[in-house]
Protein backbone atom coordinates (compact mmCIF):
# COMPACT_ATOMS: atom_id res chain seq x y z
CA UNK A 1 0.00 0.00 0.00
CA UNK A 2 1.16 3.17 -1.22
CA UNK A 3 0.61 6.16 1.08
CA UNK A 4 -0.13 9.63 -0.26
CA UNK A 5 1.50 13.19 0.21
CA UNK A 6 -1.05 15.30 2.45
CA UNK A 7 -1.54 17.63 0.17
CA UNK A 8 -3.39 19.89 2.71
CA UNK A 9 -0.28 19.93 4.51
CA UNK A 10 1.67 21.11 1.74
CA UNK A 11 -0.86 23.41 0.52
CA UNK A 12 -1.00 25.63 3.98
CA UNK A 13 2.68 25.29 4.60
CA UNK A 14 3.27 26.91 0.84
CA UNK A 15 0.47 29.57 1.93
CA UNK A 16 2.26 30.26 5.47
CA UNK A 17 6.04 31.01 3.28
CA UNK A 18 4.64 32.98 0.42
CA UNK A 19 5.31 36.69 1.02
CA UNK A 20 2.59 38.67 2.33
CA UNK A 21 1.24 41.06 -0.20
CA UNK A 22 -0.36 44.42 1.34
CA UNK A 23 -3.37 44.50 -1.73
CA UNK A 24 -5.89 45.89 0.31
CA UNK A 25 -6.76 49.68 0.00
CA UNK A 26 -6.95 49.93 3.71
CA UNK A 27 -2.85 49.27 4.00
CA UNK A 28 -1.69 51.19 1.08
CA UNK A 29 -3.56 54.23 1.99
CA UNK A 30 -1.74 55.91 5.42
CA UNK A 31 1.55 55.21 2.88
CA UNK A 32 -0.03 57.09 0.05
CA UNK A 33 -0.43 60.36 2.31
CA UNK A 34 2.41 61.36 3.30
CA UNK A 35 1.34 64.64 5.69
CA UNK A 36 1.85 68.17 5.38
CA UNK A 37 4.92 69.47 4.24
CA UNK A 38 6.53 72.54 6.06
CA UNK A 39 4.85 75.13 2.94
CA UNK A 40 1.87 73.95 3.68
CA UNK A 41 2.18 74.14 7.89
CA UNK A 42 3.52 77.84 7.40
CA UNK A 43 1.07 79.27 5.24
CA UNK A 44 -1.73 77.57 7.94
CA UNK A 45 0.00 79.24 10.70
CA UNK A 46 0.29 82.02 9.43
CA UNK A 47 -3.33 82.06 8.48
CA UNK A 48 -4.45 81.02 11.46
CA UNK A 49 -2.62 83.84 13.14
CA UNK A 50 -2.58 86.01 10.84
CA UNK A 51 -1.52 89.79 12.41
CA UNK A 52 -3.09 89.69 15.81
CA UNK A 53 -4.20 86.56 16.72
CA UNK A 54 -6.48 83.70 15.74
CA UNK A 55 -10.31 85.01 14.82
CA UNK A 56 -13.10 83.57 17.18
CA UNK A 57 -13.91 80.76 14.31
CA UNK A 58 -10.49 79.42 13.78
CA UNK A 59 -10.51 79.07 17.73
CA UNK A 60 -13.40 76.48 17.28
CA UNK A 61 -12.50 75.37 14.80
CA UNK A 62 -9.17 75.11 13.73
CA UNK A 63 -7.17 73.89 16.91
CA UNK A 64 -7.18 70.48 18.55
CA UNK A 65 -9.74 69.22 21.30
CA UNK A 66 -7.16 69.46 23.85
CA UNK A 67 -5.79 72.82 23.56
CA UNK A 68 -9.43 74.00 23.62
CA UNK A 69 -9.88 72.19 26.87
CA UNK A 70 -6.67 73.59 28.32
CA UNK A 71 -8.14 77.26 27.36
CA UNK A 72 -11.58 76.82 29.26
CA UNK A 73 -9.54 75.56 32.31
CA UNK A 74 -6.95 78.67 31.60
CA UNK A 75 -9.63 81.28 31.66
CA UNK A 76 -6.95 84.38 32.44
CA UNK A 77 -4.69 83.42 29.83
CA UNK A 78 -5.02 82.76 25.76
CA UNK A 79 -3.21 79.40 25.74
CA UNK A 80 -2.63 80.06 21.31
CA UNK A 81 -0.89 83.40 22.32
CA UNK A 82 0.73 82.35 25.44
CA UNK A 83 -0.42 85.74 26.79
CA UNK A 84 -3.09 87.99 28.78
CA UNK A 85 -3.32 90.45 26.22
CA UNK A 86 -3.49 91.13 22.17
CA UNK A 87 -0.42 91.69 20.12
CA UNK A 88 0.67 94.29 17.80
CA UNK A 89 2.15 91.91 15.43
CA UNK A 90 2.47 88.07 14.89
CA UNK A 91 5.74 86.59 12.80
CA UNK A 92 5.89 82.81 12.29
CA UNK A 93 9.32 81.65 11.68
CA UNK A 94 10.87 78.50 8.99
CA UNK A 95 8.88 75.17 10.06
CA UNK A 96 10.63 71.75 11.16
CA UNK A 97 9.04 69.09 10.07
CA UNK A 98 9.63 65.89 12.00
CA UNK A 99 8.24 62.72 9.78
CA UNK A 100 9.15 60.00 12.49
CA UNK A 101 7.19 61.84 14.75
CA UNK A 102 4.33 63.15 12.50
CA UNK A 103 4.82 66.28 13.63
CA UNK A 104 5.75 69.88 12.24
CA UNK A 105 6.34 72.83 14.53
CA UNK A 106 7.70 76.70 14.53
CA UNK A 107 8.64 79.55 16.75
CA UNK A 108 5.80 82.14 16.60
CA UNK A 109 6.89 85.52 17.92
CA UNK A 110 4.44 88.28 19.11
CA UNK A 111 5.01 92.16 19.38
CA UNK A 112 4.22 94.23 21.94
CA UNK A 113 3.45 98.12 21.79
CA UNK A 114 6.45 98.16 24.71
CA UNK A 115 8.55 96.97 21.63
CA UNK A 116 9.19 93.84 23.53
CA UNK A 117 8.65 90.30 21.86
CA UNK A 118 7.59 86.70 22.97
CA UNK A 119 8.09 83.43 21.62
CA UNK A 120 5.97 80.60 21.72
CA UNK A 121 6.03 76.78 19.49
CA UNK A 122 3.19 76.38 17.68
CA UNK A 123 2.78 72.14 17.02
CA UNK A 124 1.05 70.86 13.93
CA UNK A 125 0.04 66.86 13.85
CA UNK A 126 1.35 65.50 10.09
CA UNK A 127 -1.94 63.55 9.69
CA UNK A 128 -4.50 66.47 10.91
CA UNK A 129 -7.49 66.20 8.35
CA UNK A 130 -8.28 69.05 7.99
CA UNK A 131 -5.31 70.44 8.92
CA UNK A 132 -5.01 72.13 12.89
CA UNK A 133 -3.19 73.80 15.56
CA UNK A 134 -2.42 70.58 17.92
CA UNK A 135 -0.32 72.29 20.88
CA UNK A 136 1.28 75.78 21.73
CA UNK A 137 4.24 75.34 24.25
CA UNK A 138 5.39 78.87 26.20
CA UNK A 139 8.78 79.90 26.02
CA UNK A 140 8.53 81.02 29.47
Amino acid sequence: MMLKPYRFGALLLTLLVLPVMPSVPAFAAPAARKGHTAAQISAFLSDFYGHRGPSAQDRETRISQILKERQQLSEEVDVLLCSHEEPQEISIGPVTVAKAASVGWATVTTHWVSGDTDTFTAYVRLDSDPIRLDDVICAG
